[in-house]
């Protein structure tokens, strides 16, 4: 095991060394670390120092892989060839391999409730837990906008509301929304004081790139979503979080699975089961959407009926997204609400 050296550093530089130019496509010998700690640490040691310390680090449980290879040395004592197992090609396994990290970081990029400047930090971090090799090549980092309209309070949000929502209880907050200054402001009630929402919160979910909370507004008895980039001024309360059972709807507790499959826009009105005809080109996209739980049937060679359960708000909005190559017909009401749509958009088009 390890034993006090007098160049008791050498121990942590050498896995500094691991850290910042190995992985398993890059490995490094006991020469070349030696190398390196002398032209980076100004710190010369033998080949035996460096095997020592490396032996050592992995006795304490660093993930430090190598090879053997058996050569025949002669022994300068005896002068007789003897076998030795010579270690070479060190290097550290990590938690996360660069796909992995890459991933994690096109995650952040393409995230819209993360400000430009928390993106930055982020990604910086999540490059340290690769080497050297790695951010060379990360070169679309540096395509992230400057400008960013989301609040840099989202993360103090996040951590008040897992702390709610750990400990099952209400907070209170204001939500925001822009307005044609394009800056966010309070919403107001219908006196034109500031709203303030007390709200019973019970899962943090994300969608679209954006980051919603599934909660209940305590006025009322129905499930709510509100977007995280929105919420300011949150404070903890000592009350209790209404139970989600006690909810309309909700006996049986939150499927989350089934509200994400069921609420694409992340609309928090009611359910409805929505026939539709739509083009068969639109199955990837009404897969995407609405999972695969939705049921296709009729289908010809240019068109397919589905059947989904889906929000109200959610089958209507996505209807008009694909108002030429799709036709709900069920509910009626859904339909008819479609058609009166359509009818006020060419109207809009037809003014002089």
């Amino acid at each position: 095991m390890y034993t006090l050296q007098p160049k008791k550093l050498m121990i942590i530089n050498i896995l500094d060394i691991l850290n910042k130019y190995t992985d398993s496509e890059h490995r490094l010998s006991q020469r070349q670390i030696q190398e390196r700690l002398e032209s980076e640490y100004q710190m010369k040691a033998d080949r035996k120092a460096v095997r020592r310390n490396l032996m050592n680090l992995i006795d304490f449980g660093y993930p430090i892989e190598y090879s053997e290879t058996l050569r025949r040395v002669r022994n300068a004592k005896t002068g007789e060839y003897e076998d030795t197992v010579i270690l070479s090609d060190f290097y550290i396994e990590r938690d996360f391999d660069n796909a992995e990290i890459r991933l994690l970081i096109d995650s952040i990029i393409f995230s819209r409730h993360i400000p430009a400047g928390d993106k930055k930090r982020l990604i910086e971090k999540l490059e340290g837990l690769s080497n050297v090799f790695f951010k060379s090549q990360m070169k679309h980092v540096a395509a992230l906008q400057e400008q960013d309209t989301t609040t840099n309070a989202v993360f103090y949000t996040i951590d008040i509301l897992d702390e709610a929502i750990s400990k099952g209880r209400q907070v209170k907050f204001h939500y925001d929304e822009y307005r044609s200054d394009k800056r966010l402001h309070h919403r107001l009630d219908s006196d034109g004081n500031v709203r303030e929402y007390l709200i019973n919160p019970y899962q943090i979910v994300a969608s679209g790139g954006r980051y919603y909370l599934l909660c209940n507004y305590d006025k009322y008895n129905k499930l709510s979503n509100y977007r995280l980039d929105r919420i300011s001024d949150i404070e903890l309360l000592d009350t209790p979080a209404k139970p989600i059972q006690s909810l309309d709807g909700m006996k049986g507790g939150l499927d989350l699975s089934k509200h994400m499959r069921e609420h694409i826009y992340m609309f928090a009105d009611k359910t409805v089961r929505a026939k539709f005809v739509a083009g068969k080109h639109l199955i990837n996209d009404i897969i995407d959407n609405f999972g695969t739980s939705v049921r296709f049937s009729d289908e010809t060679e240019a068109t397919v009926t589905v059947t989904a359960t889906v929000s109200e708000q959610d089958m209507l909005l996505w209807a008009m997204q694909f108002a030429t190559q799709v036709t709900v017909l069920e509910p009626q009401e859904l339909a008819e609400e479609c058609r009166n749509r359509l009818r006020s958009a060419l109207t809009n088009y037809e003014q002089e």
